[in-house]
């Protein structure tokens, strides 16, 4: 069975940051599943415009930890938006050997602890 690609990896990390943000009352504006084109999520909450970067992460590297670099400059985007900032990290990994990578037949393991608003 052939490992997932990098842009399955992407997709399966944008459906479970995308269900989050349905179950906490975001509404969509736009949506960017293409590798590298940012942000993934650009949705409203409560009137105001939020930015979300979502990236798929293989074990064992942590999830919450972000190109700071990176995130300032979507953040200074953000910024002329007069919108907020969120990196979404997902954790992915072979539930019966985290080392192996993830094929499509396989049960995987997720390690998604929220939103990280970059501030």
């Amino acid at each position: 069975m052939k490992p997932l690609t990098e842009q399955d990896l992407h997709n399966l990390a944008m459906n479970i940051v995308g269900k989050d943000l349905e179950s906490k009352g975001f509404e969509f504006m736009a949506v960017n599943s293409k590798l590298k084109k940012n942000p993934q999520f650009v949705c409203l909450k409560n009137k105001k415009l939020h930015f979300i970067i979502v990236k798929a992460i293989a074990y064992p590297d942590n999830p919450s930890d972000y190109d700071v670099v990176f995130m300032e400059t979507i953040k200074e985007h953000a910024l002329k938006f007069k919108a907020r900032t969120y990196y979404a990290g997902v954790g992915l990994a072979n539930t019966k050997d985290l080392t192996t990578p993830l094929t499509k037949n396989d049960d995987y393991t997720i390690n998604y602890n929220g939103l990280i608003e970059i501030v």
